[in-house]
C-alpha cells in the first residue's frame, strides 16, 4: 500500500490528539498482505518518534526493499528509521470521517 503519511492518536484524558507521520522524500510503502477483497497491513515496534504516541507503528518498507517485499524474498521486518521520518501535532478536525479537506493537516497547537 502507498502512502503519504499515516496518523496515530495520543490520549488526554477523554480527548483523541492526531499527529501525522510522514517519510522523507514523499510517498512511501506499508507492507501488506491480501486474499481475494481482503487485504490488511503489517505493523512493527514503534521506533523511537512513533513510540512517544504509540506503542506499534505500520511496518514502512525501505526503498531498497520494494522489490524483494513484491518477489515473496525474505526482508528484514525491523521498525523504519526515526530519522527519516517526522511528526506533526494536527487538526482534530481529522478525528471525523465527515472532514476530507486540508483542514484535517492544519497544525495543531501543542500548548
Amino acid at each position: 500500500m502507498l502512502a503519504d503519511g499515516y496518523y496515530e492518536w495520543q490520549r488526554d484524558g477523554k480527548v483523541k490528539l492526531p499527529w501525522l507521520y510522514e517519510v522523507e522524500g514523499g510517498p512511501f510503502a506499508i507492507a501488506g498482505l491480501w486474499e481475494g477483497e481482503t487485504c490488511t497491513l503489517l505493523t512493527t515496534d514503534a521506533n523511537e518518534l512513533a513510540a512517544q504516541v504509540h506503542d506499534r507503528m505500520p511496518m514502512i518498507l525501505d526503498p531498497e526493499d520494494y522489490g524483494a517485499w513484491l518477489a515473496c524474498e525474505q526482508i528484514p521486518l525491523v521498525p523504519y528509521p526515526a530519522d527519516r521520518m517526522t511528526a506533526k501535532p494536527v487538526s482534530v478536525a481529522v478525528n471525523s470521517v465527515k472532514n476530507q479537506g486540508p483542514e484535517c493537516v492544519e497544525l495543531r497547537s501543542t500548548s
